[in-house]
């Protein structure tokens, strides 16, 4: 059995019981043109600000723009995360998936199968050190303040290579080769974008519309979404693996509600646009286990600012340092 599914069992009882069945049910219909229609913005979304950026040659106004096409380029990654799930189709065929998750690992150039493989790992292994590969190779292993700091920076892109080299590196032979191939097409292909942007509007258009939404943008939105996963939780109860994270129509629409992670963990079913309702429902559920949903900015103040560990309770970290006393005692 695997690590999660075992120190889960309980929790998953207590959630059916939450959980009207029928409301169950339709939580977890997939409604394929919303899911289009969501795709077909982010694209829309991205091209604007690709517009914008090229039209205003002032940084105060092109700026701003290019942190909407940086999350936009995160968030295929969000679309991928459904494919993942295969949380789009109403009835599942193994070619559409496939080609959808191709189409939504290109823009930001990782392999479609090693971030399926690598996802469904860490779900079946939420809770463990070393099972969990995200845990295991990609959380920062000194808790120190400027290694953290690097995560929202380009260095994220060596240190999320690296992660999943290692990680990959167990993988069966034909898998490896599958992204071996996959990665070398999607860097290709961006390679060839960052290419073509410099060749028609110089390299200053491809600065803009190219270098800072990819390499500086898109790290900050990968680092902040991470951080409402994993990293505020308690080891000693499964319900609290992951993170509350308060809803916020904001929120749901910069990351295409990949906010409400710790609701998709106890559902993976359950498509993305339905994660705000399901939330709702289960209020009641966090107010007994004593949840409190954190925001984004309080996550951040505590990971950079009071340097909490990864994967640790911070309200009993914070306990500890307001009674040095009975730390001390121990």
């Amino acid at each position: 059995m695997a690590y999660y599914a075992e120190h889960a069992q309980q929790l998953k009882r207590d959630l059916a019981a939450e959980v009207p069945t029928d409301e169950l049910r339709r939580l977890h219909a997939k409604r394929p043109l919303l899911h289009a229609l969501v795709a077909f913005l982010n694209v829309a979304v991205l091209i604007a600000a690709g517009i914008a950026i090229v039209h205003f040659d002032r940084w105060y106004f092109w700026l701003p723009c290019a942190f909407v096409a940086g999350f936009a380029v995160f968030d295929f990654t969000v679309l991928l995360h459904e494919v993942v799930h295969r949380a789009v189709l109403s009835e599942s065929s193994d070619r559409a998936y496939r080609i959808l998750g191709l189409l939504y690992a290109v823009p930001s150039g990782i392999s479609a199968s090693q971030f399926t493989r690598w996802h469904l790992d860490h779900h079946a292994s939420l809770g463990s050190n070393i099972d969990d590969p995200k845990r295991h190779y990609l959380s920062p292993k000194i808790n120190a303040r400027w290694l953290k700091a690097l995560y929202f920076t380009p260095a994220l892109f060596p240190i999320y290579f690296r992660a999943a080299a290692k990680e990959t590196a167990a993988y069966e032979p034909e898998l490896r080769r599958r992204i071996g191939r996959e990665r070398l097409f999607t860097i290709g292909f961006q390679l060839a974008v960052l290419a073509a942007i410099a060749l028609i509007g110089g390299w200053a258009v491809a600065f803009k519309l190219y270098i800072v939404p990819v390499f500086f943008i898109f790290p900050i939105a990968f680092a902040l979404n991470r951080l409402g996963q994993h990293y505020d939780i308690d080891p000693t109860d499964p319900a609290k693996w992951s993170t509350l994270v308060k809803g916020s129509w904001f929120w749901d629409v910069i990351y295409l509600f990949s906010n409400y992670h710790l609701e998709h963990h106890y559902f993976p079913g359950v498509p993305f646009y339905n994660l705000p309702r399901l939330q709702k429902l289960l209020l009641p559920f966090y107010e007994k286990r004593g949840m409190t949903a954190m925001t984004y900015g309080s996550l951040l103040w505590r990971w950079l600012v009071l340097n909490r560990k990864p994967h640790a309770n911070w309200d009993e970290a914070a306990s500890l340092n307001l009674h040095p006393s009975a730390s001390s005692a121990d």
